[in-house]
């Protein structure tokens, strides 16, 4: 028999997860969100701890295995993958925009993952491993390259006589970019063009250490949601890294073989589960909190009547929770898959592109049930259907999701269908 519980494991981490969303971050919700950008220094102390200790058992374990603390090989399914996804879905319950204001490399990280080489992984990831948690962060979007990130225009050359890449140009809508290059040894991975007549064959990703002369923060974005987490822009001037913080090779492939943009895409595959699983976590909040205050009227669901016999009101809390439990499958479905190795390609974006589309439904209709007071700061139900929008635009909108799923089913090109 199939079972969709959650092994005892991961749910007893999540018990740890649930209650720093019940006492530490919906307490604090309300005023994260009327002080734009204000640290939530109460949420990030807690986790602080919490990860610190985590990363120790972690870090002790390894050298326990094979003695130096480098990445053992991995025999099985990758359980770990799930339980972060559970968390992220827990913790984003809780509270989106806080959730993404933990410290973690959370984008870096996913997008170091994806490309570097074994030893730019040891490199880059390991002092995350041993010691205090860091923030990371990822600049890819451009002014005038937004969902076309084959378009970009910031380039990478190198300068031969220092041995260091000279990076130029403007990224933006950088969630957590603040956070990464103003805190102690935080990371943000920036994507560039070695050549831009290569197209791309020409892109590669950088990792940018806090402190690279040349980096400033040209903007910080008010936005109509998840207003806690800080959203940048960032000037590269000249700016120099390393040689050796290209991520992957720094050969510049032809664009119909490169393996240097596919190996970066591969940042999304793992990144669209965690927004999935953010926005099935905003859409859960706002289903619980108007099945709560509609029982409280008497209004409750019967799964024992027919469609035809209950009210609209009931059958809009059917609707609701299906879609919410439906977008929670597929994203475990994508995650599930990432866990044992296989291509998720397909089912990330599935799960992203219905996710973020159900997060903004069933949050719009907990405020439509919940009358005037659902669009009142009595409850949290409106801040959550503005925190829930972002999950259909970022880390790739609802409408490029549906394209690389459709090409995916037809077998088209990315020429072919547009």
């Amino acid at each position: 028999m199939i079972s969709f519980e959650m092994p005892e494991r991961i749910k007893n981490e999540l018990q740890m997860a649930e209650m720093v969303a019940r006492q530490v971050m919906r307490p604090n919700s309300r005023k994260y969100d009327v002080h734009e950008h204000e640290r939530p220094v109460e949420y990030i102390n807690v986790m602080w701890q919490v990860l610190r200790e985590q990363n120790r058992r972690r870090f002790e374990k390894q050298m326990q295995q094979n003695g130096n603390g480098d990445r053992p090989q991995r025999e099985g399914p990758n359980w770990s993958i799930v339980r972060l996804i559970a968390m992220v879905e827990m913790l984003s319950w809780g509270d989106a925009g806080m959730y993404l204001c933990t410290p973690d490399p959370l984008l870096g990280g996913a997008a170091i993952e994806a490309v570097a080489t074994p030893e730019q992984k040891v490199r880059f990831l390991k002092k995350f491993g041993e010691g205090e948690p860091k923030w990371g962060a990822m600049a890819i979007t451009e002014p005038g390259a937004g969902s076309d990130n084959s378009a970009m225009r910031t380039t990478a050359v190198l300068d031969e006589e220092t041995n260091e890449w000279v990076i130029n140009g403007e990224k933006i809508f950088i969630t957590n970019g603040k956070l990464a290059l103003e805190e102690s040894d935080g990371v943000c991975v920036v994507w560039a063009t070695v050549d831009p007549q290569a197209g791309r064959g020409g892109i590669k990703s950088f990792v940018v250490e806090r402190g690279t002369p040349g980096v400033s923060i040209a903007k910080q974005e008010h936005k109509l949601g998840i207003r806690v987490s800080d959203t940048v822009s960032l000037a590269f001037e000249n700016a120099r890294v390393p040689y050796d913080n290209i991520l992957g090779s720094p050969e510049v492939q032809e664009e119909k073989t490169t393996k240097g943009f596919k190996g970066a895409m591969k940042t999304f595959d793992a990144s669209r589960p965690a927004v999935a699983a953010s926005a099935v976590g905003v859409a859960r909040a706002a289903l619980e909190l108007a099945q709560e205050k509609l029982a409280d009227e008497g209004v409750t669901v019967d799964y024992t009547k027919a469609a035809h016999e209950m009210s609209a009101v009931e059958r809009d809390l059917i609707e609701m929770e299906a879609r919410q439990k439906a977008a929670w499958l597929l994203t475990l479905k994508s995650v599930v898959e990432m866990a044992h190795g296989q291509s998720n390609r397909l089912s990330a974006s599935m799960a992203k592109a219905r996710a973020g589309e159900t997060a903004t439904y069933v949050t719009q209709k907990a405020v439509e049930l919940l009358g005037p007071l659902g669009y009142t700061h009595e409850f949290l139900a409106e801040k959550w259907m503005r925190d829930a929008k972002i999950n259909d635009i970022y880390e790739g909108t609802k409408q490029i999701n549906q394209l690389i799923v459709a090409r995916s089913i037809l077998g088209y090109t990315r020429r072919e269908l547009k």
